[in-house]
């Protein structure tokens, strides 16, 4: 039976949530990340070296990159291959996991000591602790959404530096330091795959602590056996940081949200995690962080004040149930990163901060069935209470499996998600944007469709006036209905709000080039141009824009304004064939034969069944020594 309990635990933490097998990818960040993102598809040369150079999304992962370039490799874009190697990631997990808590309970057991992980109460009691972190519904951000796979992957790798890391302090006083190199490698794989476990060297010193009772801060234990991973994960907080600032995204202000209020969010963070654990309702894509944080108000008060009771209580405890403190301390070490101390993004918090940081709860669960079982061998409990007590772990292992199988089907796809979250928190600014933007990109979209998404997104305006996609979502509702005057206005307030952000001003772009106000259009679409190269109708706007402005130039005159802007329109849509034709038009007329030629026999070359064209073609050969009397440049 311990030979196949591993396998029945992956098996479990794979079937509970095989409904996001048929999940699509969402207009959540799998748009971007993958949908429309060509760089890493492949396994080749150029894609392992854009894995290795971008911050995309101001996350730095690229072995994450690379096991999403080695789905494309096997399916391309077929979202199941996706979704299946997250779920073999997560059973994988769990099974590590088990391995890591047979250890951890031996050793709270025996004063340190790993040997009795063999024992049937230690096994079955991790085994428990395993199916608790594997099946708990906190657990389906992670896994159902594709582009989590940065966590599931780190997890994996943090899992097994924690494994080996006690593999190699077994010996005792002198670990065996292969197994301590192999951890350090197996962590700076983990940052490689997301930084959240940066705080894996902090964990190790707890856990040092207790249950090991190793002596944790003596010099040779906390800084000389711990140098390298305390090098790694400072390298890994580094890099995060840096990733955020390349990338462009904003770190929230501490203008905005003051000292006050980052303490108030860090508390609410620190209290939220555990709290969700034990009661895992009215769970949402998206916890919003609201426009104003009040740290007086009782949503942050109440959260503050739970927090610091139920701290003190396990403190005055310690000596009695250090495993509550151990645990305890150890989801706060795995949320600090991620509580607001350094903050940027919509949210207050996610699911998805939970994988790693509940497992000390996991094993307090496991902890009290081994020693439930270790106490009915010995008689000190009775059997119909063992019995009772593994009924109510087998009930309550199974409900969570349900709650997992059910949330996993909310995120099927995009318009499922976001009404789903909608429903847990109607006053979910982001949840209106995005499903506002879903039914807006919908091909097929019907004027109720439509009418809805205006609501949704005058709906998120109104709940937090700050929110620049709002206002960026409503001007594009605007623009498509030919409100260009109220599109314009929500377009500027996005500016407004959030000037370092392109979407805004490349629509607004869009909205002054079709009602032909190009000089204002062009200086928008050009510093949108500059930072999203890779957009198709950026760059077909932007050329356009370019093309007929310098045809407005040139029919006045102005034909040294009109040939640069040509050019430059060149190089951002080289196969049009009416611009080709006008720069040949243009450079005709300025007596720069040589160069017009090769452009008017582009164009004819682009458009082989314009009579126009090649009539101009020929007319230019005929007449190469001067440019044809009386033609001018035009569209």
């Amino acid at each position: 039976m311990r030979r196949l309990l591993p396998v029945l635990i992956g098996l479990l933490s794979v079937l509970a949530f095989l409904p996001a097998l048929g999940g699509q990818f969402l207009a959540w960040d799998d748009d971007v990340n993958l949908v429309t993102n060509p760089w890493y598809r492949g396994l080749g040369w150029p894609e392992i070296r854009w894995a290795f150079s971008n911050v995309r999304m101001g996350h730095y992962i690229p072995l994450t990159w690379l096991s999403f370039s080695a789905n494309y490799a096997a399916g391309g874009l077929s979202p199941w291959g996706y979704h299946l190697v997250n779920l073999l990631l997560h059973g994988a997990n769990a099974i590590t996991f088990y391995l890591v808590a047979r250890r951890l309970l031996a050793a709270a057991r025996d004063g340190g000591s790993q040997a009795r992980r063999g024992e049937t109460a230690v096994t079955w009691g991790a085994a428990i602790a395993a199916l608790v972190f594997a099946l708990h519904p906190l657990r389906v951000e992670s896994v159902a959404w594709i582009t989590e796979r940065r966590d599931v992957l780190s997890g994996f790798f943090f899992l097994t530096a924690v494994l080996a890391y006690l593999r190699g302090v077994e010996p005792g006083d002198h670990p065996a330091r292969r197994w301590l190199a192999g951890s350090m490698l197996l962590f700076a794989a983990g940052l490689l795959s997301k930084a959240s476990i940066m705080a894996l060297p902090a964990v190790l010193v707890l856990l040092d602590i207790y249950p090991l009772n190793r002596g944790a801060f003596a010099w040779r234990r906390l800084v000389i056996e711990k140098a390298g991973y305390w090098t790694i994960g400072a390298a890994g907080a580094v890099g995060a940081l840096a990733a955020l600032k390349v990338s462009g995204l904003r770190i929230t202000s501490y203008g905005v949200y003051g000292p006050g209020a980052r303490i108030a969010m860090v508390a609410y963070s620190l209290w939220f995690y555990p709290a969700a654990w034990v009661w895992p309702v009215r769970l949402s894509p998206l916890y919003e962080l609201p426009a104003t944080v009040h740290p007086l108000a009782w949503r942050f008060a109440g959260p503050a004040l739970g927090l610091l009771a139920v701290t003190i209580l396990l403190c005055l405890l310690r000596a009695r149930w250090p495993a509550g403190l151990a645990a305890w301390a150890y989801s706060a070490l795995m949320i600090l990163p991620v509580s607001g101390v350094v903050h940027s993004g919509f949210q207050l918090a996610h699911d998805r901060y939970s994988y790693l940081s509940g497992l000390g709860f996991a094993l307090l669960g496991g902890g009290a069935i081994s020693w439930l079982l270790r106490a009915g061998r010995a008689r000190r409990v009775s059997r119909p209470v063992l019995v009772a007590a593994c009924g109510v772990a087998t009930v309550l292992i199974a409900s969570l499996g349900v709650g997992t199988w059910q949330q996993s089907r909310a995120w099927r796809d995009s318009e499922t998600l976001w009404r789903w979250g909608l429903e847990a928190d109607p006053r979910c600014a982001v949840c209106a944007n995005n499903l506002a933007v879903v039914l807006l990109n919908r091909p097929s979209r019907t004027p109720a469709e439509a009418a809805e998404a205006e609501i949704l997104a005058r709906r998120a305006v109104a709940v937090n006036p700050t929110y620049d996609s709002a206002f960026t979502t409503l001007g594009t509702i605007l623009a498509a209905r030919q409100d260009d005057r109220g599109a314009e206005a929500a377009f500027i307030e996005a500016m407004r709000l959030a000037p370092e952000r392109l979407g805004a001003a490349a629509n607004l772009g869009a909205i002054y080039a079709r009602n032909r106000r190009y000089t204002e259009a062009i200086p928008l679409l050009r510093a949108a141009w500059a930072k999203q190269s890779d957009t198709p109708w950026l760059r077909t706007n932007l050329g356009v824009v370019l093309r007929d402005q310098g045809i407005v130039l040139a029919k006045s005159g102005r034909l040294a304004e009109a040939v640069a802007l040509f050019e430059e329109a060149v190089t951002v849509t080289p196969d049009d064939a009416d611009l080709h034709r006008n720069l040949g038009l243009a450079l005709w007329q300025q007596g720069r034969l040589d160069a017009a030629g090769p452009h008017l026999e582009r164009a004819a070359a682009l458009k082989p069944g314009d009579e126009d064209t090649r009539g101009l073609l020929a007319l230019f050969r005929a007449q190469s020594s001067a440019p044809s009397p009386g033609r001018s440049v035009e569209r």
